[in-house]
């Protein structure tokens, strides 16, 4: 469980302390529960407005009045215009090893160095009350809070990115959001704007491959990676720097889940994602990532077949393996959500000695919009005095004033350099300590161009198509069908088409197929592709979890149900870490044969398999009849079976099986559960998550 100490609460009213006279409402109140207004000025009634007699006007001399809907007037403050949609967290990085050599960055520089974190996960294109499962790339920034001042690293679930310079990005918000005219469609990219945009912008060729795949439909931010996309430094105290990529992996493997899956989970619970995060730290099931870099020198970054500077590319770890460096424990939940996950404010542009940028074009110009973003957003220049966003290292310097100053600055010097000596002289710059920048030589003209070791847009692309397996390259054949096929416009379908036939042929001409269009010529790429290894590390199933562990067992019951059978799934469950939730007809739960009754956590109608990552059937024997004609449980049931997940089947099960239609269908994906030493058996296949043997796929 989280650990906070338990706010402190109003004590309870007895009926005697609550006396009306005409409408008004008056409660004796004991210490630090007495209201106030803003300015701390106690108050007598917080239920009716000052007024000229009992039913005059209302007087403007009611400050009390005028201060509580001023104040509720501006409590919406503007939603981020990307990434708009978040759900956050508090935690922990703890240092593997110290790593001096490589960077002076604070968090790296002892053994088992803990710092504090937080951490945003969030989609892109919608907005804030959008929906979890929207298909998008997933924003991963994590805030650390160092001795010498916080580090933000904004990064993504998705290494690479739809653009390679920061000027085209508006274009591509503008092209991604709702449409302008109509209003919609709202969190997806499913539209003809979007993809007319990325047709005459081949560099997000790439990028499209990874957002059409698993990755864009996470099952958990828990079971996501992330990446810093840009190339970094890391700078050691003498000031040798080496490039880094930046990657999260996470402890508990990497899931998704599959489209149909994805829609019926936004109607059934479009807060999936936030809950799922709450209730797994609520619970003491707390998330890890392993930190870690890919670390590379100029000599590698100049014998690389691509621009190391290019955000459209990665580095294959078969290249460039990934060093661990350290582990993020996220341990507590929030107490506010817009005090914290709304009004925490990340900028690229946070660095710390030890760490600097690189010539990345879409990093300078990310460097340059989130200082400017955080300032619209917030209102003030001191939206750093906010807790979220405030270091918990000292803080001294000479800016002053502004909005929201919350600080009293004592002291005659309010500026450097100065002659004023001991406290009175303020912070000095420390030549020794002190940020710098890594010296590098640069020069050349100014020109607006493109550097031609930015125009491959079509290998690496290719790359990741091939280093799917069958499964994902299915899906994302079936992504493209189904983003294609709501555009309107033929010539934007084909448009993409041609640049697709750049990637993978046969990838191509299936698209096509399901869009019941002619193949077009491909198009002409800025530089010819080139056949590239698959890296098996681009696949998800690379890094597939090692147990069933964390996840959630859907544990469909009625009346009667076995109290044998239904224990053993229980204190298995509970013995791998796995989570149960009971789901039976009724809210209210059922009588088990031991005449002993069982709470559900949900009704068949509010719970459907789409919301668990395997399920077991456990019906009493006497009214799995009535369970098999409910139509909620024919869908548990056949949408657990559609969606390739394991279901255990105990001894009654058999007419729920045959009412869903899937009794004749019985494959490796069904285990017979009974005993505990069964149930066992059963969740330890579940750890392969789904049975995608179930699936018939095209060749």
């Amino acid at each position: 469980m989280s650990t906070r100490k338990n706010a402190k609460t109003s004590k309870a009213a007895r009926p005697e302390d609550i006396v009306g006279n005409g409408g008004e409402l008056h409660q004796a109140v004991e210490g630090d529960a007495r209201m106030t207004t803003a300015q701390g000025i106690p108050m007598s009634d917080n239920q009716n407005s000052l007024r000229v007699g009992d039913r005059g006007p209302t007087a403007l001399e009611d400050f009390a009045m005028r201060e509580k809907i001023f104040h509720f007037d501006h409590e919406r403050i503007p939603e981020r215009v990307v990434h708009a949609r978040g759900y956050g967290a508090h935690g922990v990085f703890e240092c593997y090893e110290a790593v001096p050599e490589l960077t002076r960055a604070a968090p790296f520089q002892q053994r088992g160095k803990q710092t504090e974190v937080f951490v945003r996960f969030s989609t892109v294109a919608g907005n804030l009350g959008s929906i979890d499962l929207a298909r998008d790339v997933r924003g991963f920034a994590t805030k650390f809070y160092t001795d010498e001042g916080n580090w933000d690293l904004v990064g993504n679930n998705i290494p690479v990115f739809f653009i390679q310079d920061a000027i085209k990005f508006p274009d591509l918000v503008h092209a991604v959001k709702e449409e302008q005219d109509r209003g919609f469609p709202q969190a997806q990219s499913a539209h003809d704007t979007f993809w007319d945009f990325v047709s005459l912008m081949p560099e997000s060729t790439h990028m499209t491959l990874w957002q059409m795949s698993d990755r864009a439909i996470p099952r958990s931010f828990r079971f996501m990676q992330g990446f810093g996309v840009h190339t970094f430094r890391f700078v050691n105290a003498a000031g040798d720097a080496k490039f880094v990529k930046f990657h999260w992996t996470p402890l508990q493997g990497l899931q998704s889940v599959v489209w149909n899956e994805a829609v019926k989970i936004n109607g059934a619970d479009p807060d999936f994602h936030r809950r799922d995060l709450y209730e797994a730290i609520e619970a003491g099931d707390f998330p890890e990532w392993e930190l870690g870099v890919q670390i590379f020198d100029d000599t590698f970054a100049d014998e690389f077949d691509f621009d190391v500077l290019d955000p459209t590319k990665v580095i294959p770890e078969e290249l460039v393996p990934v060093t661990p460096l350290g582990k993020m424990t996220l341990n507590r939940t929030v107490d506010n959500i817009f005090d914290e996950t709304e009004q925490v404010a990340f900028c690229t542009g946070n660095i710390v000695p030890g760490i600097d940028f690189t010539n990345d074009p879409l990093l300078q110009g990310r460097n340059f919009s989130y200082l400017d973003t955080q300032l619209k957003r917030l209102g003030s220049t001191n939206f750093t005095k906010l807790p979220v966003n405030a270091p918990k290292c000292p803080v001294m310097h000479f800016q002053r004033d502004g909005h929201m100053q919350t600080e009293v600055h004592r002291g005659v010097a309010n500026y450097e350099p100065n002659s004023l000596q001991g406290d009175e002289r303020g912070p000095r710059a420390d030549v020794e300590q002190g940020f710098q920048t890594v010296a590098r030589q640069e020069g050349g003209q100014m020109r607006r161009i493109r550097a031609e070791s930015f125009a491959d847009h079509y290998s690496q692309a290719r790359q990741f198509y091939i280093s799917q397996s069958p499964v994902e390259q299915q899906h994302i054949i079936d992504a493209y069908t189904f983003e294609l096929g709501k555009c309107v416009r033929p010539e934007v379908r084909l448009a993409v088409l041609a640049n697709l036939r750049n990637v993978d042929e046969d990838m191509a001409a299936i698209i096509a197929d399901g869009l019941a269009m002619e193949l077009p010529a491909a198009s002409e790429p800025a530089a010819a592709p080139v056949d590239l290894e698959a890296s098996p590390a681009l696949s998800m199933t690379a890094h597939a979890p090692e147990s069933f562990a964390g996840r959630k067992l859907g544990l469909l019951v009625s009346d009667g149900a076995p109290a044998a059978a239904v224990k053993a799934v229980l204190n298995a469950a509970k013995a791998a870490g796995v989570t149960v939730k009971v789901v039976a007809p009724g809210v209210g739960g059922v009588t088990l044969s031991d005449g002993k009754k069982l709470a559900a956590d949900e009704a068949i109608a509010g719970g459907p398999s789409v919301l668990f990552d395997a399920v077991s059937l456990v019906p009493g024997a006497d009214t799995v009849a009535d369970l098999a004609a409910n139509p909620a449980a024919k869908d548990f049931v056949s949408d657990a079976f559609h969606h390739f997940k394991f279901i255990g089947v105990g001894a009654d099960a058999e007419q729920l099986l045959e009412s869903a239609g899937v009794a004749m269908k019985r494959d490796a994906g069904f285990v017979d559960i009974g005993s505990r030493a069964s149930v066992e058996a059963f969740l330890q296949t579940c750890a392969a998550l789904r049975y995608w043997e179930r699936a018939v796929f095209a060749p």
